[in-house]
């Protein structure tokens, strides 16, 4: 019978359970699309725990290192020798030296300026097994473009951290001193997963030297069941764009919210579109950036791409604080996704990444609340009545200091790209400039009438350095195609040599 009061409950039943029918296969081919994006597996059985700040990761990762009793895996895109990155050094080498397997992987061009040889060379004598990724070679002499900006930690293979913090003094911040830490964000997990994570190390591990032992590889099938959390580790590596794909499936997917954190914000024509194309299907899209930089062309390249996404009804938000330097996404209070890659090229084409995307309702309500935390020192960014890029209320004082020059060298390539996409549309007429793109359009003027006038009075000055490049790229080809002949000849005389040994046996 019908409820009373209600002569349509029989229609309402037959709705509910028809959406309940079809709900379950579109859940599951949801899955499957952002399995195939992403190239990562959905992994369920695991716990996953929020970090936040320096205050709540590093005590996590040095609590684990000091329980390690096999094995600890440590990359990270920047590790400072200041008084942070020692700490993190000690407790390695103390490790290393009561017989655990200690591997830890830098990048050369994030070391570059920030770590002395000092720094590696006690590691190494302490028993730690330290590697450079992608150094500068001469057989690879545009190499050092693609690099490691994965910041990760794995202890025991059963224990990981996937995250947006490097080691430095400058996430921790000095209270004494009045120095705000940096805001970034991370996660520890347990569980199945972690074996992902471990394979991921592995791959990037062996393109710097010898591969680990198969066998110090976990099995996921051997790690205990740790929660009910599901989530995928995706493992970017350059030119698969795995991470490009599902941030884009998540904003095209995305019913009733998508908010993003991210500490240089250079989106793609398409995924602008994307996010744009949500706002305008009634989607709450948020984007919260650095209201401080360390460089003015960073802020100006960052203020230039807010005009196509305000217009589109996207709100943009500008951290108030020290310097934001989280990357994160959380979507429809079920989907989030932390770790190491931002938003823009650099990161989704060029560069090795980490990052897990999670489907827990908790965790994601979790992600939403640190958002709005966030928000309550951030000022939002409108258009003004004339069409311009400004601030809705004042920001807080705070934010007013200069950053450090620590920028990440991703950060830069992707300023790099995103002044060339506006100097591009201007030269093309492809798309309406607005008044924020002026100090773009002014920048990129300025250094091409620089380049013409050295191309004019002094042309060697341009061309030297070109042919010299043009050398050293010839030279690098013609090594790397000596070395490759040698191994193929080698590999052609292992292979002759196998029947006449098998024939020798079966002689004897």
């Amino acid at each position: 019978m019908p409820a009373p009061g209600n002569p349509y409950a029989y229609e309402d039943r037959f709705l509910a359970d028809s959406w309940a029918a079809v709900a379950e296969p579109l859940h599951f081919l949801e899955s499957k699309a952002f399995t195939r994006a992403a190239g990562a597996s959905l992994v369920s059985g695991n716990s996953v725990q929020l970090l936040k700040d320096a205050r709540e990761n590093y005590p996590a990762w040095l609590e684990a290192i000091a329980g390690a009793v096999r094995t600890i895996h440590f990359e990270s895109y920047i590790i400072h020798d200041d008084e942070c990155g020692r700490c993190f050094a000690d407790a390695l080498s103390a490790k290393a030296r009561v017989g655990v397997r200690v591997r830890l992987l830098y990048d050369w061009l994030g070391a570059l300026t920030t770590t002395s040889r000092r720094f590696w060379r006690e590691l190494r004598a302490a028993g730690v097994e330290v590697r450079c990724f992608s150094p500068l070679r001469f057989d690879s002499p545009l190499g050092w473009l693609s690099r490691d900006h994965r910041k990760m930690l794995v202890v025991d293979g059963c224990l990981g951290f996937v995250t947006g913090l490097c080691v430095g003094q400058m996430w921790a911040g000095d209270p004494t001193r009045g120095v705000e830490a940096w805001r970034d964000t991370g996660v520890a997990i347990r569980g199945s997963a972690v074996a992902e994570i471990e394979r991921a190390f592995a791959r990037i591990w062996r393109t710097a030297g010898t591969p680990l032992p198969e066998t110090e590889l976990p099995r996921a099938e051997d790690l205990p069941r740790a929660g009910d959390v599901a989530l995928r580790v995706i493992a970017s590596e350059p030119s698969l764009a795995g991470l490009y794909r599902l941030d884009s499936l998540i904003a095209a997917s995305a019913r009733r919210s998508l908010w993003l954190t991210d500490v240089y914000f250079v989106g793609a024509t398409t995924y602008t579109q994307a996010l744009v194309a949500a706002a305008k299907d009634g989607v709450d899209v948020r984007l919260l950036t650095p209201g401080a930089s360390d460089l003015p062309l960073i802020r100006a390249l960052s203020r230039a791409g807010y005009r196509a996404l305000l217009e589109g009804g996207v709100r943009v938000f500008e951290w108030g604080g020290s310097m934001l330097h989280a990357k994160t996404a959380v979507a429809d209070g079920k989907w989030a996704r932390v770790g190491s890659s931002n938003l823009n090229p650099a990161s989704w084409l060029g560069n090795w990444e980490l990052d897990v995307a999670v489907e827990n309702h908790e965790f994601a309500r979790a992600m939403e609340e640190m958002f709005l935390e966030d928000l309550e020192r951030a000022a939002e960014i409108v258009l003004s009545a004339r069409r311009r890029v400004q601030m809705a209320r004042p920001r807080d004082q705070r934010s007013g200091r200069r950053t450090q020059r620590q920028g990440s060298t991703s950060r830069a390539v992707a300023g790099a790209i995103g002044l060339g996409n506006a100097v591009g549309a201007a030269l093309t007429n492809r798309r309406e400039l607005g008044p924020a793109e002026a100090k773009l359009m002014a920048s990129g003027g300025l250094v091409l009438l620089v380049l013409a006038v050295i191309a004019l009075l002094w042309p060697r000055l341009l061309t030297a350095p070109l042919a010299l490049l043009g050398l050293w790229i010839a030279a690098g080809l013609l090594h790397r195609a000596y070395r490759l002949h040698k191994a193929g000849n080698q590999q052609a005389k292992t292979i002759g040599k196998a029947p006449q040994d098998m024939e020798q046996q079966r002689e004897a």
